[in-house]
């Protein structure tokens, strides 16, 4: 379901973003606004999935996983299912793209080290549908991955008449 955003909802996302734990009535005094319209703002992110949750921002490097690699993967088309299934299993996969090109998965993998890398992408090749893969080390991260910059560029375009 697609919804409208506002500025309105823009400065509330930003500010659960700050403080996902911020509770309504100090959300309210910030934004300057009544409690019950935060309540229905969100309720309404919340319903149309424009909001999926609040879940903590875990520094995997602080506990322990220090290497990010992405995993592009060549599969047999006709096994696509069981092999995201496959890695649904594993816990360092972070993430799973369907893509075109040349590679059919793109998979984000966390890993504690070079060597607990290659023993995961040696799993991954022993998923059957699998016929190839190539490794790209994540040197850095300088962008993590956000939603608030494209929701502000959003609110603030002029609106047709």
């Amino acid at each position: 379901m697609t919804i409208k955003i506002d500025a309105l909802d823009a400065t509330l996302l930003k500010a659960l973003a700050a403080d996902p734990r911020a509770p309504i009535l100090e959300l309210a005094q910030r934004l300057r606004i009544a409690r019950n319209t935060v309540q229905a703002r969100m309720k309404r992110l919340e319903s149309s999935g424009a909001v999926r949750g609040y879940p903590p921002s875990v520094d995997l490097q602080a506990i322990g996983f220090a290497v990010h690699a992405f995993l592009g993967v060549e599969l047999d088309q006709s096994r696509i299912d069981g092999i995201v299934e496959a890695l649904r299993e594993f816990p360092n996969v972070l993430e799973v793209h369907a893509t075109t090109g040349r590679s059919d998965l793109l998979v984000r993998i966390a890993a504690q080290s070079q060597q607990d890398l290659l023993g995961i992408v040696q799993r991954v090749h022993a998923i059957q549908g699998v016929r190839h893969t190539e490794t790209m080390l994540a040197l850095a991260t300088p962008i993590e991955y956000r939603s608030l910059p494209l929701v502000e560029h959003l609110t603030n375009q002029p609106h047709p008449a």
